[in-house]
């Protein structure tokens, strides 16, 4: 009588590369692992990389649990250029001329978005409204009301600062859109700004150091990617399973 191969199950830890989607991540790793129940937990914009939590096999119903999980990011925003989009992916909007400012003077502004705070999710944006993404509404031109959603920054401090850009590190609660911090800080400073780059560097104590690209696992033997695997149980607290 044959055997059946055991199905994989846990959680992947994956360094995401730029221009990527989530979804084209698990794709491939469906591909990878020869499995269909595949998925994520926290999405990550495709200009962004970094740490992308993927859930195998029965870890799946976990998600819920791991998506709430809190975030932090590296990444640098552009002073001067608004885009449609808020970040560098987008089309350029307008330009303006960045004053003279001085860290402290951006860090001082930056200190006005710490804590709790509610926020309007960009346009481009997956979130649906009557069923329909808004990222579809906004290629058509549209502007669709949004409700403002709760969220907290824990942290945000300037690392590298050199006019017009300058480089964060940033830790906040789920939902929260970086690139929208990124552009309401320029419309603060009067000058505009986008989000030129971002990286996911943690999740709660998973960090992105404990993970691998996908190039990396797909040279890894089966024994080899199921020895990666984090058990659901070394996750999420025993109520959650």
């Amino acid at each position: 009588m044959l055997v059946q191969p055991k199905e994989l199950e846990g959680i992947l830890l994956i360094d995401k590369p730029r221009d990527h989607t989530s979804h084209d991540v698990v794709a491939r790793l469906r591909g990878i692992l020869k499995m269909k129940r595949v998925g994520h937990a926290g999405t990550l914009d495709p200009m962004a990389t970094g740490l992308l939590i993927i859930l195998v096999g029965k870890a799946t119903r976990i998600s819920q649990y791991l998506i709430s999980l809190d975030k932090e990011y590296e990444g640098t925003v552009e002073l001067g250029k608004v885009t449609d989009t808020q970040d560098a992916d987008g089309e350029m909007m307008e330009t303006r001329p960045v004053p003279p400012l001085t860290q402290a003077e951006v860090q001082a502004a930056i200190k006005g978005f710490l804590g709790d705070q509610y926020q309007t999710p960009p346009m481009y944006s997956a979130i649906k409204i009557d069923g329909v993404p808004l990222y579809k509404s906004a290629r058509k031109g549209e502007e669709v009301v949004r409700e403002p959603r709760f969220i907290r920054v824990m942290n945000w401090e300037i690392t590298r600062f050199a006019l017009p850009q300058f480089d964060f590190r940033l830790s906040c609660t789920k939902g929260t859109y970086v690139r929208t911090l990124a552009h309401d800080l320029g419309q603060k400073l009067g000058c505009g700004a986008h989000l030129a780059a971002l990286r996911r560097t943690a999740t709660s104590k998973f960090h992105v150091s404990q993970a691998v690209t996908l190039e990396q696992l797909q040279a890894m033997k089966p024994a080899e990617i199921e020895a990666r695997l984090i058990a659901p149980r070394d996750a999420v607290p025993s109520f959650v399973l």
